[in-house]
């Protein structure tokens, strides 16, 4: 595959990814789509004085329309359309068994008007914000203490219209930790699906203290250059499904995170049963899927196969340090492709990062149980950085059944090891000695769980929208 020419031609597909234009379409008085949950009452926000013409403030529509839908939580749940336009607004709270529906010519734009994104207080686990000392503004599309709740549609666009954000975050001019797309609080769940994210200011998909999540059919598009875009940010959640997604990212694609320092140890809530796949990320400056830095609550059995990874700086990194405490365990990861990469393999005790001077530094995370296997990979610089904590070494590390194809300035030493422990089996470049050969008999080495996690069970049903009417 010809990376290159893969890039020109995203670049020919979305000639700027800070402009996504919509074409007019009739408003549609039904339609079907599927989701987890299906909902009685339907309304459209234009019934509520939404106009999408790109430059009218729509905040005040959106807030009103769920909070009149929110009157049918208890009795078949609401949804609201969003139909073909450009409609301006800034951030806007969700409701209980509630779905929010984009046409596929609907654009969601993030206003640009720091008025219309209330500051929240810092996350409990992080002590806060990642930007600045004390709040953030709240996300575009923002949820707390919620039961089944569904943003969806026909391909329809969030464009946080991030270029001024970034700017002041390069600049130093934030005055609270930015915005992302989507956030989700403790909330049970939750189905995010058939969308597309484009230009967020900061981490796009944000679920966070939740759990029965669902993330599905995502495309993510964000300048390579553009900071901290992460694609989907799992984070002290329980139960989540990412699968079937398309990330173009300033950051890593997938980020799985549990708290910071003392105050994620002290939150104490893991991410765990964490299932991704069909899977495809570029992102040249950090990983595909990363555990940490963010992981002082713990980060525990994550499931990742049928990975596609381009022009990447790591396919998987798990990244902690000296006062983050918590642990990374029972990863398993398994047919990944990778082609042209930095490293195939990261891990680093060493990340720093602080929240603050307060942390333990007596607080040694503990990394084991880590399986990588039935993996290729090409025009890769080198095979693997594998550096554990002096005294604290990470251990059960396995790697099995892989082929890492050098590129033609490939480092000379393919592998760099340091406080680790582990085996491998069938793996090319040989590794480094603190990971001997088994031998190939021994190429299943490394683990993959056979049994169901309970949110790959969770099926969709096809459900139906009737504009201004009860669905019969």
């Amino acid at each position: 595959m010809d990376v290159l020419l893969l890039l020109l031609a995203l670049l020919v597909a979305f000639p700027s990814l800070t402009t996504v234009e919509s074409r007019k379409t009739r408003v549609l008085d039904y339609f079907e789509y599927c989701a987890v949950s299906c909902r009685a009452y339907s309304a459209s926000v234009t019934e509520f004085g939404a106009v999408g013409d790109g430059q009218t403030s729509n905040t005040q529509a959106f807030q009103k329309a769920i909070d009149h839908l929110s009157q049918y939580s208890s009795n078949g749940g609401s949804q609201l359309y969003v139909p073909p336009g450009r409609w301006l607004t800034g951030s806007f709270n969700l409701t209980s068994h509630f779905t929010l529906f984009l046409h596929k010519d609907a654009v969601i734009l993030g206003s640009q008007d720091e008025s219309e994104w209330p500051v929240i207080d810092p996350l409990p686990s992080y002590g806060r914000g990642r930007d600045t000392q004390g709040g953030r503004y709240s996300s575009l599309i923002f949820g707390t203490n919620l039961t089944d709740v569904i943003i969806t549609g026909d391909n329809g666009t969030l464009d946080g219209q991030g270029e001024v954000w970034w700017q002041k975050f390069h600049k130093g001019e934030l005055t609270y930790t930015r915005p992302y797309l989507i956030e989700i609080m403790y909330s049970n769940s939750i189905q995010i699906s058939n969308l597309t994210l484009v230009n967020s200011p900061s981490w796009n998909v944000h679920p966070v203290y939740s759990s029965n999540i669902i993330v599905q059919g995502i495309t993510i598009l964000a300048p390579v250059n553009s900071p901290n875009t992460d694609g989907i940010n799992p984070d002290s959640c329980t139960n989540t499904r990412i699968e079937d997604c398309y990330i173009v990212s300033g950051d890593d694609c997938v980020a799985v995170k549990s708290g910071w320092d003392e105050y994620g140890i002290a939150y104490g809530m893991p991410t765990k049963q964490l299932v991704i796949r069909r899977l495809t990320c570029i992102s040249p400056t950090s990983a595909v899927i990363a555990l940490g830095s963010e992981m002082s609550g713990g980060i525990e059995d994550v499931r990742a196969e049928d990975i596609l990874a381009i022009n990447s700086e790591s396919g998987v990194r798990i990244k902690t340090a000296v006062g983050r405490g918590g642990y990374v365990r029972d990863i398993y990861v398994r047919r990944m492709t990778m082609q042209t990469m930095k490293w195939a393999f990261w891990m680093t005790g060493d990340y720093g990062s602080h929240a603050d001077n307060n942390y333990d530094p007596n607080a040694i995370p503990v990394v084991q149980n880590i399986n990588y296997r039935d993996m290729i990979a090409d025009n890769v610089t080198m095979a693997a950085k594998l550096e554990g904590i002096s005294n604290a070494p990470f251990t059960g590390i396995c790697i099995s059944n892989v082929t890492i194809g050098l590129a033609k300035k490939a480092k000379k030493v393919p592998w760099n090891c340091t406080d680790i422990a582990g085996i491998s089996s069938g793996v090319t470049p040989v590794p480094c000695g603190l990971l001997p050969d088994q031998g190939v008999e021994n190429i299943g080495a490394c683990t993959f769980p056979e049994y169901k996690l309970p949110i790959e069970d969770v099926e969709v049903r096809t459900c139906t929208y009737r504009r201004n009417r009860r669905n019969l």
